[in-house]
């Protein structure tokens, strides 16, 4: 076990290092992007990103998740799986394309639209060949070479979208800065893959095309509900309300996006890691899963509870312009703390091989998400879209517990006492901003100190914690 918590921690270690290093950037950009588009442009890159995600089903079809976990355990058919699913993505990269323009002619959005939209659609493309590769980094437990790719790209992105804020190509430019960006991450990934993993070649297995296809659909329909609830508000709004009022809920929904990128580490280094405990050491898996629980609540909820005070101090960031997008991301910023409890659950249930019951909760919520949003968004515009998000998520959390206690993976009630001890501990957060009244940068060190000294009296931290602190250290 040792060695696995080590192992585990320190791929944790270089993707935190990462994704420090790459929310910095993207949260340097988004203001940058904010300033230099202004609400409506800024609102219609945002419709073009969430229209363009809507179609990653075709481009991603859930062969990542699917191979990160076949490849775990099975070594020794690496190549045949990573070889076909990367030749795969070859035809279904001009089905994306074909499909997202065709989407774009029947809506009949404005030219302007339409362009980035599709300059979009082809970063995205990138993107999943970077997605798809990163599935032999986690598979061999050598993330730091993704961690490697990640900040190449991330401060490939800033500079180039800092570039072009001198010019005047607008959002040609933006666009661009991140195709750009993209592609030379992607030469890097490829040498690191071909000097510390394997080069996939190019292998046409019509056959396995099929197995791939079949064990990926239910990853791809997750992923599908899972994007169509969270993109399709930017793209309702922008359909029956303004780009403008797009542009503030954009705003506040890349904040709440720099957060979730935290959650991407732990989905790349744990959902491996889970995949083989099932296989093998099951009782660990429902080990890991609570301490994931616990570690990402203490993280989270804190950071809600900030945010619920300063709202509009952190939107201003953006300018005066964006003022109006506080009151969004006090409520969006709830959905942080679902995301990471939903996304490990999630995580167990596809490791547990019940990657079905993942993509019916997706689908209910989904569907549960659209509703809302038709009642809504023409009602309350940007802030009836928050609320259905969040709604979304609790719904989501309800029906994966459920599902946890039929496979017996239900959190024990020692997570229970956990998660007390961190909402009180929240809640004294809470008290003390209420009181204290600070300026914002102020009150993120007395934050930071209050939240830490409260979880050090309630005794959060217990033995298993200082047993794992240990294993990290090589104590």
């Amino acid at each position: 076990m040792a060695n696995k918590v080590r192992t585990t921690f320190a791929n944790m270690g270089w993707m935190m290092i990462s994704q420090i290093i790459a929310s910095v950037c993207a949260f340097v950009w988004t203001i940058v992007t904010a300033w230099y588009l202004g609400p409506s442009d800024y609102g219609i890159f945002g419709s073009a990103v969430s229209f363009a995600a809507l179609f990653g089903i075709i481009i991603d079809f859930g062969l990542p998740t699917y191979i990160v976990r076949a490849i775990s355990t099975d070594f020794e058919n690496e190549h045949k799986y990573l070889d076909n699913a990367v030749s795969l993505k070859l035809f279904l990269s001009v089905l994306y394309i074909l499909a997202v323009f065709v989407a774009l002619l029947i809506l009949g959005w404005n030219s302007k639209l339409i362009t980035i939209t599709l300059l979009v659609s082809f970063e995205n493309l990138i993107k999943s060949y970077h997605v798809i590769l990163f599935s032999s980094f986690q598979a061999h437990e050598k993330m730091k070479y993704q961690a490697i790719t990640n900040t190449i790209l991330n401060v490939l992105t800033l500079a180039f979208i800092g570039i072009v804020t001198f010019t005047d190509f607008a959002l040609i430019g933006i666009a661009f800065a991140y195709i750009i960006a993209n592609f030379i991450a992607l030469i890097y990934e490829l040498y690191a893959l071909k000097k510390h993993t394997i080069l996939p070649r190019l292998s046409f297995d019509f056959r396995f095309y099929k197995v791939l296809l079949k064990a990926g659909l239910p990853f791809a329909l997750t992923g599908l509900f899972y994007t169509i609830y969270y993109s399709i508000d930017l793209v309702m709004i922008t359909q029956f309300s303004t780009t403008y009022a797009t542009g503030l809920y954009n705003s506040a929904y890349k904040l709440i996006t720099v957060l979730t990128l935290f959650y991407t580490i732990y989905s790349s280094v744990i959902f491996p890691v889970m995949s083989k405990l099932f296989k093998n050491e099951k009782n660990l898996l429902t080990f890991s899963f609570n301490k994931s629980i616990k570690y990402l609540s203490i993280a989270t909820i804190p950071i809600a509870v900030f945010t619920l005070f300063y709202g509009y101090d952190l939107i201003g960031i953006y300018g005066a312009e964006y003022i109006e997008g506080g009151g969004v991301l006090k409520i969006l910023i709830w959905t942080v703390c679902f995301l990471f409890i939903n996304g490990a659950c999630s995580l167990v249930l596809n490791a547990s091989h019940e990657e079905y019951s993942v993509t019916k909760i997706y689908t209910l919520a989904a569907i549960f998400n659209i509703c809302l949003n038709l009642v809504l968004i023409p009602n309350y515009s940007v802030y009836g879209a928050s609320v259905a998000t969040v709604l979304s998520e609790i719904l989501i959390l309800i029906l994966e517990l459920y599902m946890l206690k039929k496979i017996n993976h239900l959190p024990d009630r020692h997570l229970i006492y956990d998660l007390t001890k961190i909402c009180i501990a929240s809640l004294i957060l809470g008290i003390a901003l209420f009181v204290l009244d600070l300026n914002m940068w102020l009150a993120m060190v007395v934050s930071i100190i209050v939240y830490f000294a409260a979880l050090f009296l309630l005794r959060t931290v217990d033995e298993d914690d200082k047993m794992i602190i240990r294993q990290i250290l090589g104590k």
